[in-house]
């Protein structure tokens, strides 16, 4: 124990200084603690006892015990700490896997930790301060491997030691994912099963997964690689795969099977894991299949001298079961020529050849049978036959012996003239043999046949024969055969050999040409003229017609008769049939009336052999002569014209125009015109011949009026009518005359101008006067007398700019309502206006006449506006600012002139804002003090420095006031805002002076290091880092410029850098910045982390496959950068790539050989070299590192293997005309040695068997050569065996031998082909016919020669046995009758005929099927069941690419009730009419109809053919029969006994009508079919005759034409009140296609061009959108008024296939009032289908762009429609400039060229034409207050009001004379010529009254271009001029006979009633408006 003394005053006093450390220790809590953990307190004691010392520590201690108390984990109560994680990758190692917490009583900070132990490296702990902890995953999870983790977890309070600490248990357990793949257990690969195996299991596998649950267990699935997954089968038991055989095993289906067996786990989430197994099933033979032959030459030829013994052929078989190839044993069947060798299966000669000898051969060729037998092994009986058999054909050659012979020695014939090309000529003689025969074989027996001398009438064939044929003689050129020409034709045939000319015969031939009725009657004439005078009366003489025929008898001219006379009058006409003269029969008719009709067409018809012949026909053109039977007619009932005065000529032409409908041109219509009647007759002169009327000097208004007005009728205010009656008559006799009135219209004209009583006015005027002040007024006169000419209207013409009006009528010029005169408000200040002043009088258009004045208007200023201050920008100014400086200038205007303005601050509405946008009073901060404004210039300065921090945003109010003003005080205010802006004094600052951490190489990137932070006081405090030092260190890692985090950028390696030092500059973003620096030290942790690695890259080594083991290779080199035991290398090598052929030293890297190499095997090795560092210590903890290398080895060749050559085994047959360039064998070698060496590569020769060279090798490659025909092989048939030697090029050589078998053979490969009959003929036979008869002749020829081309004949077994009722003569082919026919048991035989030829190596064969019929005797021609028949073609088809069947006809001969299956009788059709062009080409027997000329749907699209059916298929002219020899081929029995008179036509339907009777020949001759010209009249005929069908064909559309514009230019017109999406034009294109092929899709194309456009700014879009099916042009904006200009765009029409075509779209934007209405009396569908000609012609005459607008059903004025007129809306354009004509120059255009357009008008009913809309011309409108437009308005509506009273009366009046003026019968009045009855009824003419229609005009579409100011009824009010005294009286009987012609002509025709257009026009003036409105009235059409 040790005592302490305390009686020391320096021990009680340090003890008393412990004390009250322990105290404040208490009170620090943990400050101190940070002491105490890394500090020793060390109490130092002086001259103290070590009492005193142990005391003062008891004391420590004890204090520090009680103060003290543990902390504790917060885990709820629980007892362990439990956490379930899925393994890696599941859980990233580095994640966040648990959070820990604490607890302390004293709440001192707490320290997590854990206890270390192998499983606590699992995680990593971070506090993260105060009472939590995260834990982290430090290490990669593997159940597999470990899959629980026990660790113990410490707590401390840091008041611990580090071992003294409260501990927790920490369990981490680790659960399953799916991360194993099933791997399999040992295993057999390969599996032999015999096939025919039964099924069962074949083989066990199993499968381990080290997974566990479902991700452990495992399924099996079996996939075969070539898809034959029905053979095997698996299936899973007990975790193995049971592998079963399911299907049947064939070997030579498929030996060898590869299986692929898949082992997947069962996990029901993620992914699946699957391991694979290969399975090699091999299929073992077994002896179930015979032999195959695989080589047989089917053909092989041999001389018949040939030796015995000599090799004909070889044959080659093998074993069917390729597994097992037992050997072959061959036999050939008895013969006695030949025999086969058993082993090696060659044919050869037994006995000498003979080929004519008599024996089992045909022509030469002998059959083999050959048997294969195969030669089992085993005692086993085979499961499959063991002998197969085969057929070889061996051809022995002959010589040549024999000529060609004639079968007689002259052959006489006879033929039609004209008869048909390859019409055959018949034997007169009786049995003929024309036949032609030579016995030899081959070519020896091969003739050919020919005419001498040649001609062009006649041919023989065949032209070339083999062996024996039968020819026939035929008509070659049918044009040159005339019976006119000559009668007989002689010459000889010749037979001649083609291989020996000198080898021939021939025979005499005698023709005899037969007359037929082949010429036409011909007309002396081909046109008749005659001519008859109109009303000729019954048997005049018309015209006689004469025709000549050069044929004799009935066929020439003897025979001919007149008939058929046509036309429209031929009823009217009798024609004599034999003299052929022409007369009337009925005479009387309109037909004799040449007004009606002048001339008339006819023909007629000339027919030979008494009218049963040929025929022609002649036209006759009858003309009617005229007689004077018609007055002339005129054109009009009235006609008008209008006269000014002082004008010598009226304003347009004035003719009278009559027409006589007699001959023009002739006295009857030469017409005569002269004035008759009218008191001022004498002042004008007509012209005779034109009836053009003028006046002889002109006519003074005034004059007029004064001196004449008993004579002149006054119809308007400055208008008088004169009255003239014209007559005009005819030349004629007797001499016909017509009159009519002509009314002629003076007019007075302007001619006197206003005048105005000064040219000059002058006036000054306030600018503050209001709107209505009156300035000045101007007055003018007018000296004319009459009104309106004298009346005058005042207009300010310029100069009033809307400021200033004038009264129209009273001159007094004012204010504008509303108008501002203030010069200051005008755009170029105005201080003068001068207005120029018009005065107009009453005239109109030209002849209006005018003057002007002028007039100054002088404007005076007054000062009267304040003055304009702008808005006063936002200034920024920099704090600090010096003073003085200027900072903005002031400046304000005003209007007035000469002001007075002065600035100043107003300090009320001034205010400042500091930072925090608070206000700051100025008495705070004297912000106004800080600045002076200078109350004169205005500027701004500053006299105080400015402080931002005080204020930062200031508002300055600036007054200005002109101290000028007239009126009050004139001041303005406005606003200057100032903005103080911050100077940058201020760098940042960092928070720490250094920063430094530590990291660990290899740290992952983006692991935060250290977090460095700076702030800066400035405004802007935005700051910036960057780093700053060495860029080594820069690089490795990464600073966030905004937050200053410093993370891990690139790897960092410790073994290159222990440390990282640099330095972060932080910068604000001020201006200029500033910045500060601070250094931060990065320490860094090694880890081991080197790799070994090899020294130099991967390199190749070469070796001869003949070195032996242990041979040294190379030496392999490998370092590592660690030490110790991590950098010693050991060098390991893949056993799998060497293949146990190499091996390494482990500790050198020496490489060497380790088993003998070959080459041919395998010729390179690419070995893997591992390099292991810390092999020995570290390979099994996993704490190696490795490296891999690759090793290329390549193995050097060495010739030691033979070349293999693959030759075809069997002998190559080929034919002797194989061509030299084609192939005959190809030679493939091969060499297992290198193919890059010589030692691979081989050469080829022909070293022996090529005898007289024939063939030869061309090598290809050094593997590949094709033997080929060196010359031809024609005639070298044979076989050939060749020797190939093959070698290398190695040294030495290695050489092998092998032979190549050619065989060359002659090859037939045609087979005869029947010319006669036809397949499936019907043949017909009288059923009496006589045993032996000859039913016809086959012929069938071969395309083949010699011996392949000889043809015989034989009759084919059938069911029923017909074939034994007929033979067949092999060599002719003639079928003759066997045995008695019996029609009751079987009246259809049908016997088949085979044709075969002698060629070789097989015959070939055609058969020819005949249908015999028996019948008694044909009563009935074959009919047809309809009479119409609808077929299609497609234009432009290839003629013959389509064919069609015409259907089948009836006849009653053959259809039996009692047996409905019999077949018809053999029909052959014929086109009779319709095919006159020679589109179509009907086959006879087959009725099939096709073209024969291409189509053209567009030119033709239907066709109408008449087909004539008949059973005489020999002429298809149908004029003559062939003659009857009781059989029939395919046409009908003739029977030369009682039949012939049957007339058959009447057993057929009724042709035409009980009148028509057809009657059969009777003579002896040869029954006459009778033609269809003969009995067809018309087509009515054709369609009663029931043996002919009318077939239409309709020709079917293809796309072959592009679409067509019916103009390449469309023009339309759109109004600019049109609606949106408005259709309002269309373009349209054709196809002259049909259907889809026509159906046209539209497109516009490029961009829409606007021309001259005004307003369409706005127009962003396409302004038009077209339809793509219709065309339709639709409206795609809104038009708006004032919008001008035209566009034009490009469309495009394209049809399905893509053809196109272009045209040019022209649309105009125009106003609604020009538009043009026309009214027609027309549907409106009518209208439209002439609308065309319409807008083309008025487009052409008045050479303007026509556009119609719109047509519709015409609607009267009442709003009714009248559907009998139709209304069209137009406008028209120049072409020139695209401007749109207003309606006033349309209309006047129509009356310039009214002559072109007068027949268009005429001939469209035009009634009407006028404008679409009335036309309202206002002024415009002037500005002022509301009140005054009220009272104008009021003032209009009661002046319109009064108007609209007067006009209702004057309407009411005017229809009361209207309704008289339609009761008046015709226009009369007092004359010196008046009427002396007026009892006469009169016909009555509509609207020839001149009071009927207000401005009625009689001049067709003559409008007057002035207009009326007052109604024609004002001035017609009784007296002289009344209506009522309107009569003209004619008092001569010439003028009543002329009325009343007249008044027939009205009643009967039409064409008179016209309608006539009159311009009216009515200007009424009224205050400020002047309204204009035309009518156009007509008369009625």
């Amino acid at each position: 124990m040790v005592e302490c003394d305390l009686s020391c005053s320096s021990c009680r006093q340090q003890l008393s200084s412990g004390a009250h450390n322990i105290i404040m220790y208490k009170a620090k809590q943990s400050k101190a603690i940070a002491s105490l953990d890394y500090k020793k307190v060390r109490l130092k004691a002086h001259r103290c006892s070590p009492c005193q010392i142990l005391f003062a520590i008891l004391v420590i201690f004890i204090g520090l015990v009680a103060a003290n108390r543990p902390p504790r984990f917060a885990i709820d109560g629980q007892s362990e700490i439990v956490l379930r994680l899925k393994e890696s990758p599941e859980t990233r190692v580095g994640s966040h896997i648990y959070t820990l917490k604490g607890y302390d009583p004293d709440n001192d900070p707490l320290f997590f930790g854990k206890r270390n132990s192998q499983d606590s490296e699992i995680i990593r702990i971070e506090n993260t301060g105060g009472n939590e902890a995260k834990v982290f995953l430090a290490k990669e999870l593997d159940r597999e491997t470990q899959d629980e983790y026990a660790i113990v977890l410490t707590l401390t309070d840091s008041h611990y030691s580090d071992h003294n600490y409260v501990t927790q248990s920490f369990l981490l357990l680790v659960e399953d994912i799916n991360d194993n793949t099933p791997i399999f257990l040992p295993y057999p690969n390969a599996i032999e099963i015999p096939e025919g195996s039964a099924p069962g299991v074949i083989s066990t596998l199993e499968a381990t997964d080290a997974d566990e649950g479902a991700y452990g267990q495992v399924v099996y699935y079996l996939q075969e690689l070539d898809g034959d997954n029905d053979v095997f089968s698996i299936s899973t038991h007990q975790g193995k795969g049971i592998l079963r055989l399911q299907g049947e095993l064939d070997y030579e289906r498929k030996s060898l099977y590869q299986l692929r067996v898949l082992a997947i786990d069962r996990a029901n989430q993620g992914p699946v894991n699957t391991g694979t197994a290969a399975i090699l099933v091999k299929v073992k033979d077994i002896e179930d299949q015979p032999p195959e032959f695989v080589e047989v030459q089917a053909v092989a030829r041999i001389a018949e001298d040939a030796p015995v013994g000599t090799k004909v052929l070889r044959v080659r078989a093998i074993d069917g079961d390729r597994g097992i190839n037992n050997p072959i044993a061959y036999t050939l069947d008895g013969n006695d020529l030949f025999d086969i060798d058993t082993h090696t299966g060659v044919v050869y000669t037994l006995a000498v050849l003979d080929r004519e000898e008599e024996s089992d051969h045909v022509n030469g060729a002998h059959i083999l049978r050959i048997s294969a037998t195969e030669l089992s092994k085993t005692a086993e009986e085979p499961q499959a036959p063991a002998t197969v058999r085969t057929e070889v054909t061996i051809i022995v050659t002959d010589v040549n012996d024999e000529i060609p012979t004639f079968g007689e020695i002259i052959y006489r014939c006879e033929v039609n003239e004209n008869a048909q090309s390859n019409t055959p000529l018949n034997f007169i003689d009786g049995e003929v043999q024309n036949v032609v025969y030579d016995h030899d074989e081959g070519k020896n027996g091969t003739f050919r046949l020919f005419l001498d001398p040649p001609n062009d009438l006649f041919e023989i064939v065949p032209e070339l024969a083999v062996n024996e044929a039968n020819f026939m003689l035929r008509v070659k050129n049918s044009k040159s055969l005339d019976f006119e020409d000559f009668i007989e034709v002689n010459f000889t045939i010749f037979a001649r050999e083609i291989d020996e000319p000198t080898r021939w015969s021939s025979a005499h031939v005698q023709i005899f040409i037969r007359d037929q009725n082949d010429n036409f009657p011909e007309f002396t004439q081909a046109i008749y003229n005659a001519g008859v005078p109109e009303n000729s009366e019954q048997g005049t003489i018309i015209s006689k017609v004469e025709a000549i025929d050069i044929d004799s008898g009935d066929f020439g001219t003897m025979g001919i008769r007149y008939t058929n006379l046509r036309g429209g009058i031929a009823h009217l006409l009798h024609l004599n049939p034999i003299t052929g003269v022409i007369t009337i029969k009925t005479p009387g008719s309109a037909a004799f009336d040449r007004e009606i009709i002048s001339r008339h067409y006819l023909t007629v018809e000339a027919i030979d052999n008494v009218g049963q012949g040929n025929r022609n026909t002649a036209q006759i053109i009858l003309d009617i002569q005229d007689v004077n039977d018609n007055a002339p007619i005129f054109l009009h009932r009235q006609y008008e014209a209008k006269l000014l005065e002082n004008k010598a000529e009226f304003e347009t032409p004035l003719q009278v125009e009559a027409r006589d409908l007699d001959l023009n041109g002739t006295e009857n219509s030469q017409i005569t015109y002269e004035i008759v009647e009218g008191f001022y007759r004498m002042n004008f002169t007509i012209d005779p011949e034109s009836g053009l009327i003028r006046p002889l000097h002109h006519f003074d208004y005034e004059e007029l009026v004064d001196s004449h007005r008993h004579a002149v009728r006054q119809t308007n205010a400055d208008m008088r009518e004169i009255d003239l009656l014209v007559r005009a008559r005819d030349s004629g006799i007797p001499m016909l005359s017509t009159v009519v009135p002509v009314l002629i219209y003076l007019q007075d004209v302007n001619d006197n101008p206003p005048i105005f009583q000064k040219s000059f006015y002058a006036k000054t005027v306030p600018e503050d006067m209001p709107g209505g002040s009156s300035v000045l007024q101007v007055l003018a006169i007018d000296r004319d007398g009459s009104s309106p000419n004298n009346a005058i209207v005042y207009r300010i013409q310029t100069g009033a700019s809307d400021k200033f009006i004038i009264n129209s009528e009273t001159g007094v010029i004012t204010v504008a309502q509303g108008a501002n005169l203030d010069p200051d408000l005008t755009e170029s200040k105005r201080l003068i206006y001068t207005l120029n002043v018009l005065a107009l009088d009453g005239g109109l258009g030209n002849s209006q006449m005018m003057n002007t004045a002028t007039v100054n208007i002088s404007i005076k200023d007054v000062n009267n506006k304040p003055p304009v201050l702008q808005d006063l920008p936002t200034l920024k100014i920099v704090e600090n600012t010096p003073v003085g400086t200027l900072v903005y200038q002031v400046k304000a205007t005003d209007p007035d002139q000469n002001p007075i303005l002065r600035y100043k601050l107003n300090a009320a509405h001034s205010e400042a804002r500091n930072e925090e946008g608070a206000l700051v009073k100025i008495t705070e901060y004297d912000y106004l003090g800080a600045f002076d404004l200078d109350a004169i210039e205005g500027y701004l300065k500053v006299i105080k420095l400015l402080d931002r921090e005080k204020v930062e945003h200031i508002k300055l109010a600036i007054t200005v006031e002109d101290l000028a003003a007239a009126k009050g005080r004139q001041i303005v205010e406005a606003f200057l805002t100032i903005q103080i802006q911050d100077e940058n004094d201020n760098n940042p600052r960092f928070r720490q002076p250094f920063y430094r951490q530590t990291i660990t190489e290899n740290s992952i990137n983006g692991v935060l290091i250290a977090n460095v932070l700076a702030y800066d006081v400035d405004k802007n405090r935005t700051v910036s880092y960057a780093l700053e030092g060495n860029p080594i260190y820069r690089s490795l890692v990464h600073l966030d410029a905004q937050t200053g985090e410093i993370v891990v950028a690139n790897k960092i390696d410790h073994e290159q850098h222990q440390w990282l030092n640099f330095s972060v500059r932080a910068t604000d973003a001020g201006l200029p910045p500033r910045s500060a620096l601070v250094d931060v030290f990065v320490s860094v942790l090694d880890e081991n982390d080197n790799n070994p690695y090899f020294i130099g890259g991967s390199k190749n080594y070469t070796i001869s496959e003949s070195a032996a083991p242990g041979t040294r290779v190379a030496t392999v080199q490998a370092a590592d950068a660690d030490s110790g035991d991590f950098g010693k290398i050991t060098f390991l090598m893949d056993r799998i790539s060497s293949q146990g052929k190499f091996t390494i030293d482990a500790d050198t890297g020496v490489l060497s050989v380790a088993d003998k190499l070959d080459r041919e095997t395998k010729d390179s090795y690419n070995l893997v070299i591992e390099a292991w560092d810390n092999y020995q210590f570290g390979f099994l903890a996993g704490e190696s590192r490795n490296a891999f290398k690759q090793v290329f080895i390549n193995i050097l060749d060495e010739n030691d293997n033979e070349p293999e050559v693959s030759l075809p085994s069997s002998c190559i047959l080929i034919t002797e005309y194989h061509e030299l360039h084609e192939s005959i064998a190809s030679i493939v070698g091969r060499d297992a040695d290198d193919p890059a060496t010589p030692n691979g590569r081989l050469e080829f020769a022909i070293s022996k068997g090529n005898r007289d060279g024939l063939f030869e090798l061309r090598q290809l490659d050094p593997w590949n050569a094709q033997i080929y025909a060196s010359k031809t092989l024609r005639n070298q048939f044979g076989n050939y065996t060749l020797t190939i030697k093959t070698r290398d090029l190695g040294v030495p050589a290695n050489v092998v031998l092998n032979t190549l078998d050619i065989c060359v053979s002659d090859f037939n490969d045609h087979a005869p082909v029947f010319v006669r009959p036809l397949h499936n003929t019907t043949v017909r036979i009288p059923e009496n016919a006589t045993v032996g008869t000859m039913i016809l002749q086959a012929y069938a020829s071969d395309a083949d020669i010699g011996q392949n081309a000889l043809v015989r004949y034989r009759l084919k077994p059938d069911p029923l046995g017909s074939y034994k009722l007929f033979e067949i003569r092999p060599n002719t082919g003639e079928l003759l009758l066997k045995e008695r026919l019996n029609r009751n048991k079987q009246k259809m035989h049908e016997i088949r005929i085979e044709a075969y030829d002698q060629g070789l190596p097989t015959s070939l064969s055609t058969d020819l099927d005949l249908t015999i019929y028996v019948r008694n005797v044909n009563d009935y021609e074959p009919q047809f069941i309809v009479n119409e028949i609808s077929v299609n073609f497609t234009e432009h088809s290839d003629p013959g690419a389509e064919r069609i069947k015409l259907p089948d006809t009836v006849d009653k001969d053959e259809m039996d009730l009692d047996d409905p299956d019999e077949s018809p009788t053999q029909v052959c059709y014929f086109i009779l009419h319709g095919n006159e062009a020679g589109y179509f080409r009907l086959e006879p027997e087959t009725h099939v109809l096709t073209v024969e000329r291409e189509l053209d749907r567009e030119l033709i699209a239907n066709f109408t053919l008449y087909v004539k059916a008949t059973e005489n298929c020999a002429n298809d002219t149908l004029e003559h029969g062939l003659p009857s020899r009781g059989i029939e081929i395919d046409s009908r029995v003739n029977s030369r006994q009682s039949q012939m008179s049957y007339d058959r036509f009447k057993h057929s339907r009724h042709l035409r009508g009980p009148s028509l009777e057809y009657e059969m020949s009777t003579s002896a001759e040869p029954e006459a079919l009778l033609s269809y010209d003969n009995y067809v009249d018309a087509n009515s005929a054709e369609k009663l005759d029931s043996t002919v069908v009318c077939v239409r064909v309709r020709v079917l559309d293809i796309n072959d034409n592009p679409p067509k514009f019916r103009s390449k230019i469309f023009t339309g017109g759109i109004t600019t009140n049109a609606d949106f999406g408005q259709i309002f034009m269309r373009v349209e294109a054709f196809d002259p296609d049909e259907g889809d092929n026509a159906k046209i899709t539209y497109y516009q194309v490029g961009d829409i061009r606007q021309t001259l456009s005004e307003g369409l700014e706005n127009v962003r879009k396409e302004p038009f959108l077209i339809d793509r099916n219709t065309g339709d042009v639709q409206l795609n904006f809104d038009p708006q008024k004032g919008m001008k200009g035209y566009f034009d765009f490009m469309v495009l029409a394209n049809d399905t296939l893509g053809m196109r075509d272009v045209a040019h779209v022209f649309i105009y934007l125009l106003r609604e009032d020009q538009k043009v209405r026309i009214v027609f009396r027309l549907q409106p569908d009518e209208l439209r289908s002439r609308i065309d000609t319409f807008r083309d012609t008025l487009g052409n005459v008045t050479d303007s762009i026509v556009n119609i607008d719109e047509i519709k059903v015409h609607e009267n004025k009442d709003g009714s429609v009248d559907k009998t007129k139709t209304d069209l809306y137009m406008h028209l354009v120049e072409r020139e400039d695209n401007s749109i004509y207003e309606v006033s120059e349309v209309l006047k255009l129509i009356d310039t060229h009214i002559e072109s357009l007068d027949e268009l008008f005429k001939d469209l009913n035009v009634l009407d034409t006028q404008p679409a809309e009335a036309q309202l011309l206002m002024a415009s409108p002037t500005k002022g207050a509301m009140f005054v437009w009220l009272v104008f308005t009021n003032l209009f509506l009661a002046a319109l009001l009064v108007v609209t009273l007067a006009l209702c009366a004057s309407q009411r009046k005017g229809y009361k004379r209207q309704l008289r003026a339609a009761k008046v019968n015709i226009f009369r009045g007092h004359s010196s010529t008046s009427l002396q009855h007026p009892h006469e009824p009169a016909t009555r003419v509509p609207n020839t009254n001149k009071h009927s229609v207000q401005g009625s005009n009689p001049i067709w579409l003559k409008g007057y271009e002035n207009e009326w100011f007052k109604t024609e009824e004002t001035l017609s009010v009784g007296g002289q001029d009344s209506l009522d005294d309107n009569f003209l009286a004619i008092g001569t009987q010439d003028l009543r006979e002329t009325l009343k012609g007249t008044a027939k002509l009205f009643n009967n025709t039409n064409d008179l009633n016209r309608h006539f257009n009159l311009y009216n026009q009515i200007d009424k003036l009224t205050n400020n408006a002047q309204i204009l409105a035309r009518k156009l009235e007509t008369t009625e059409l």
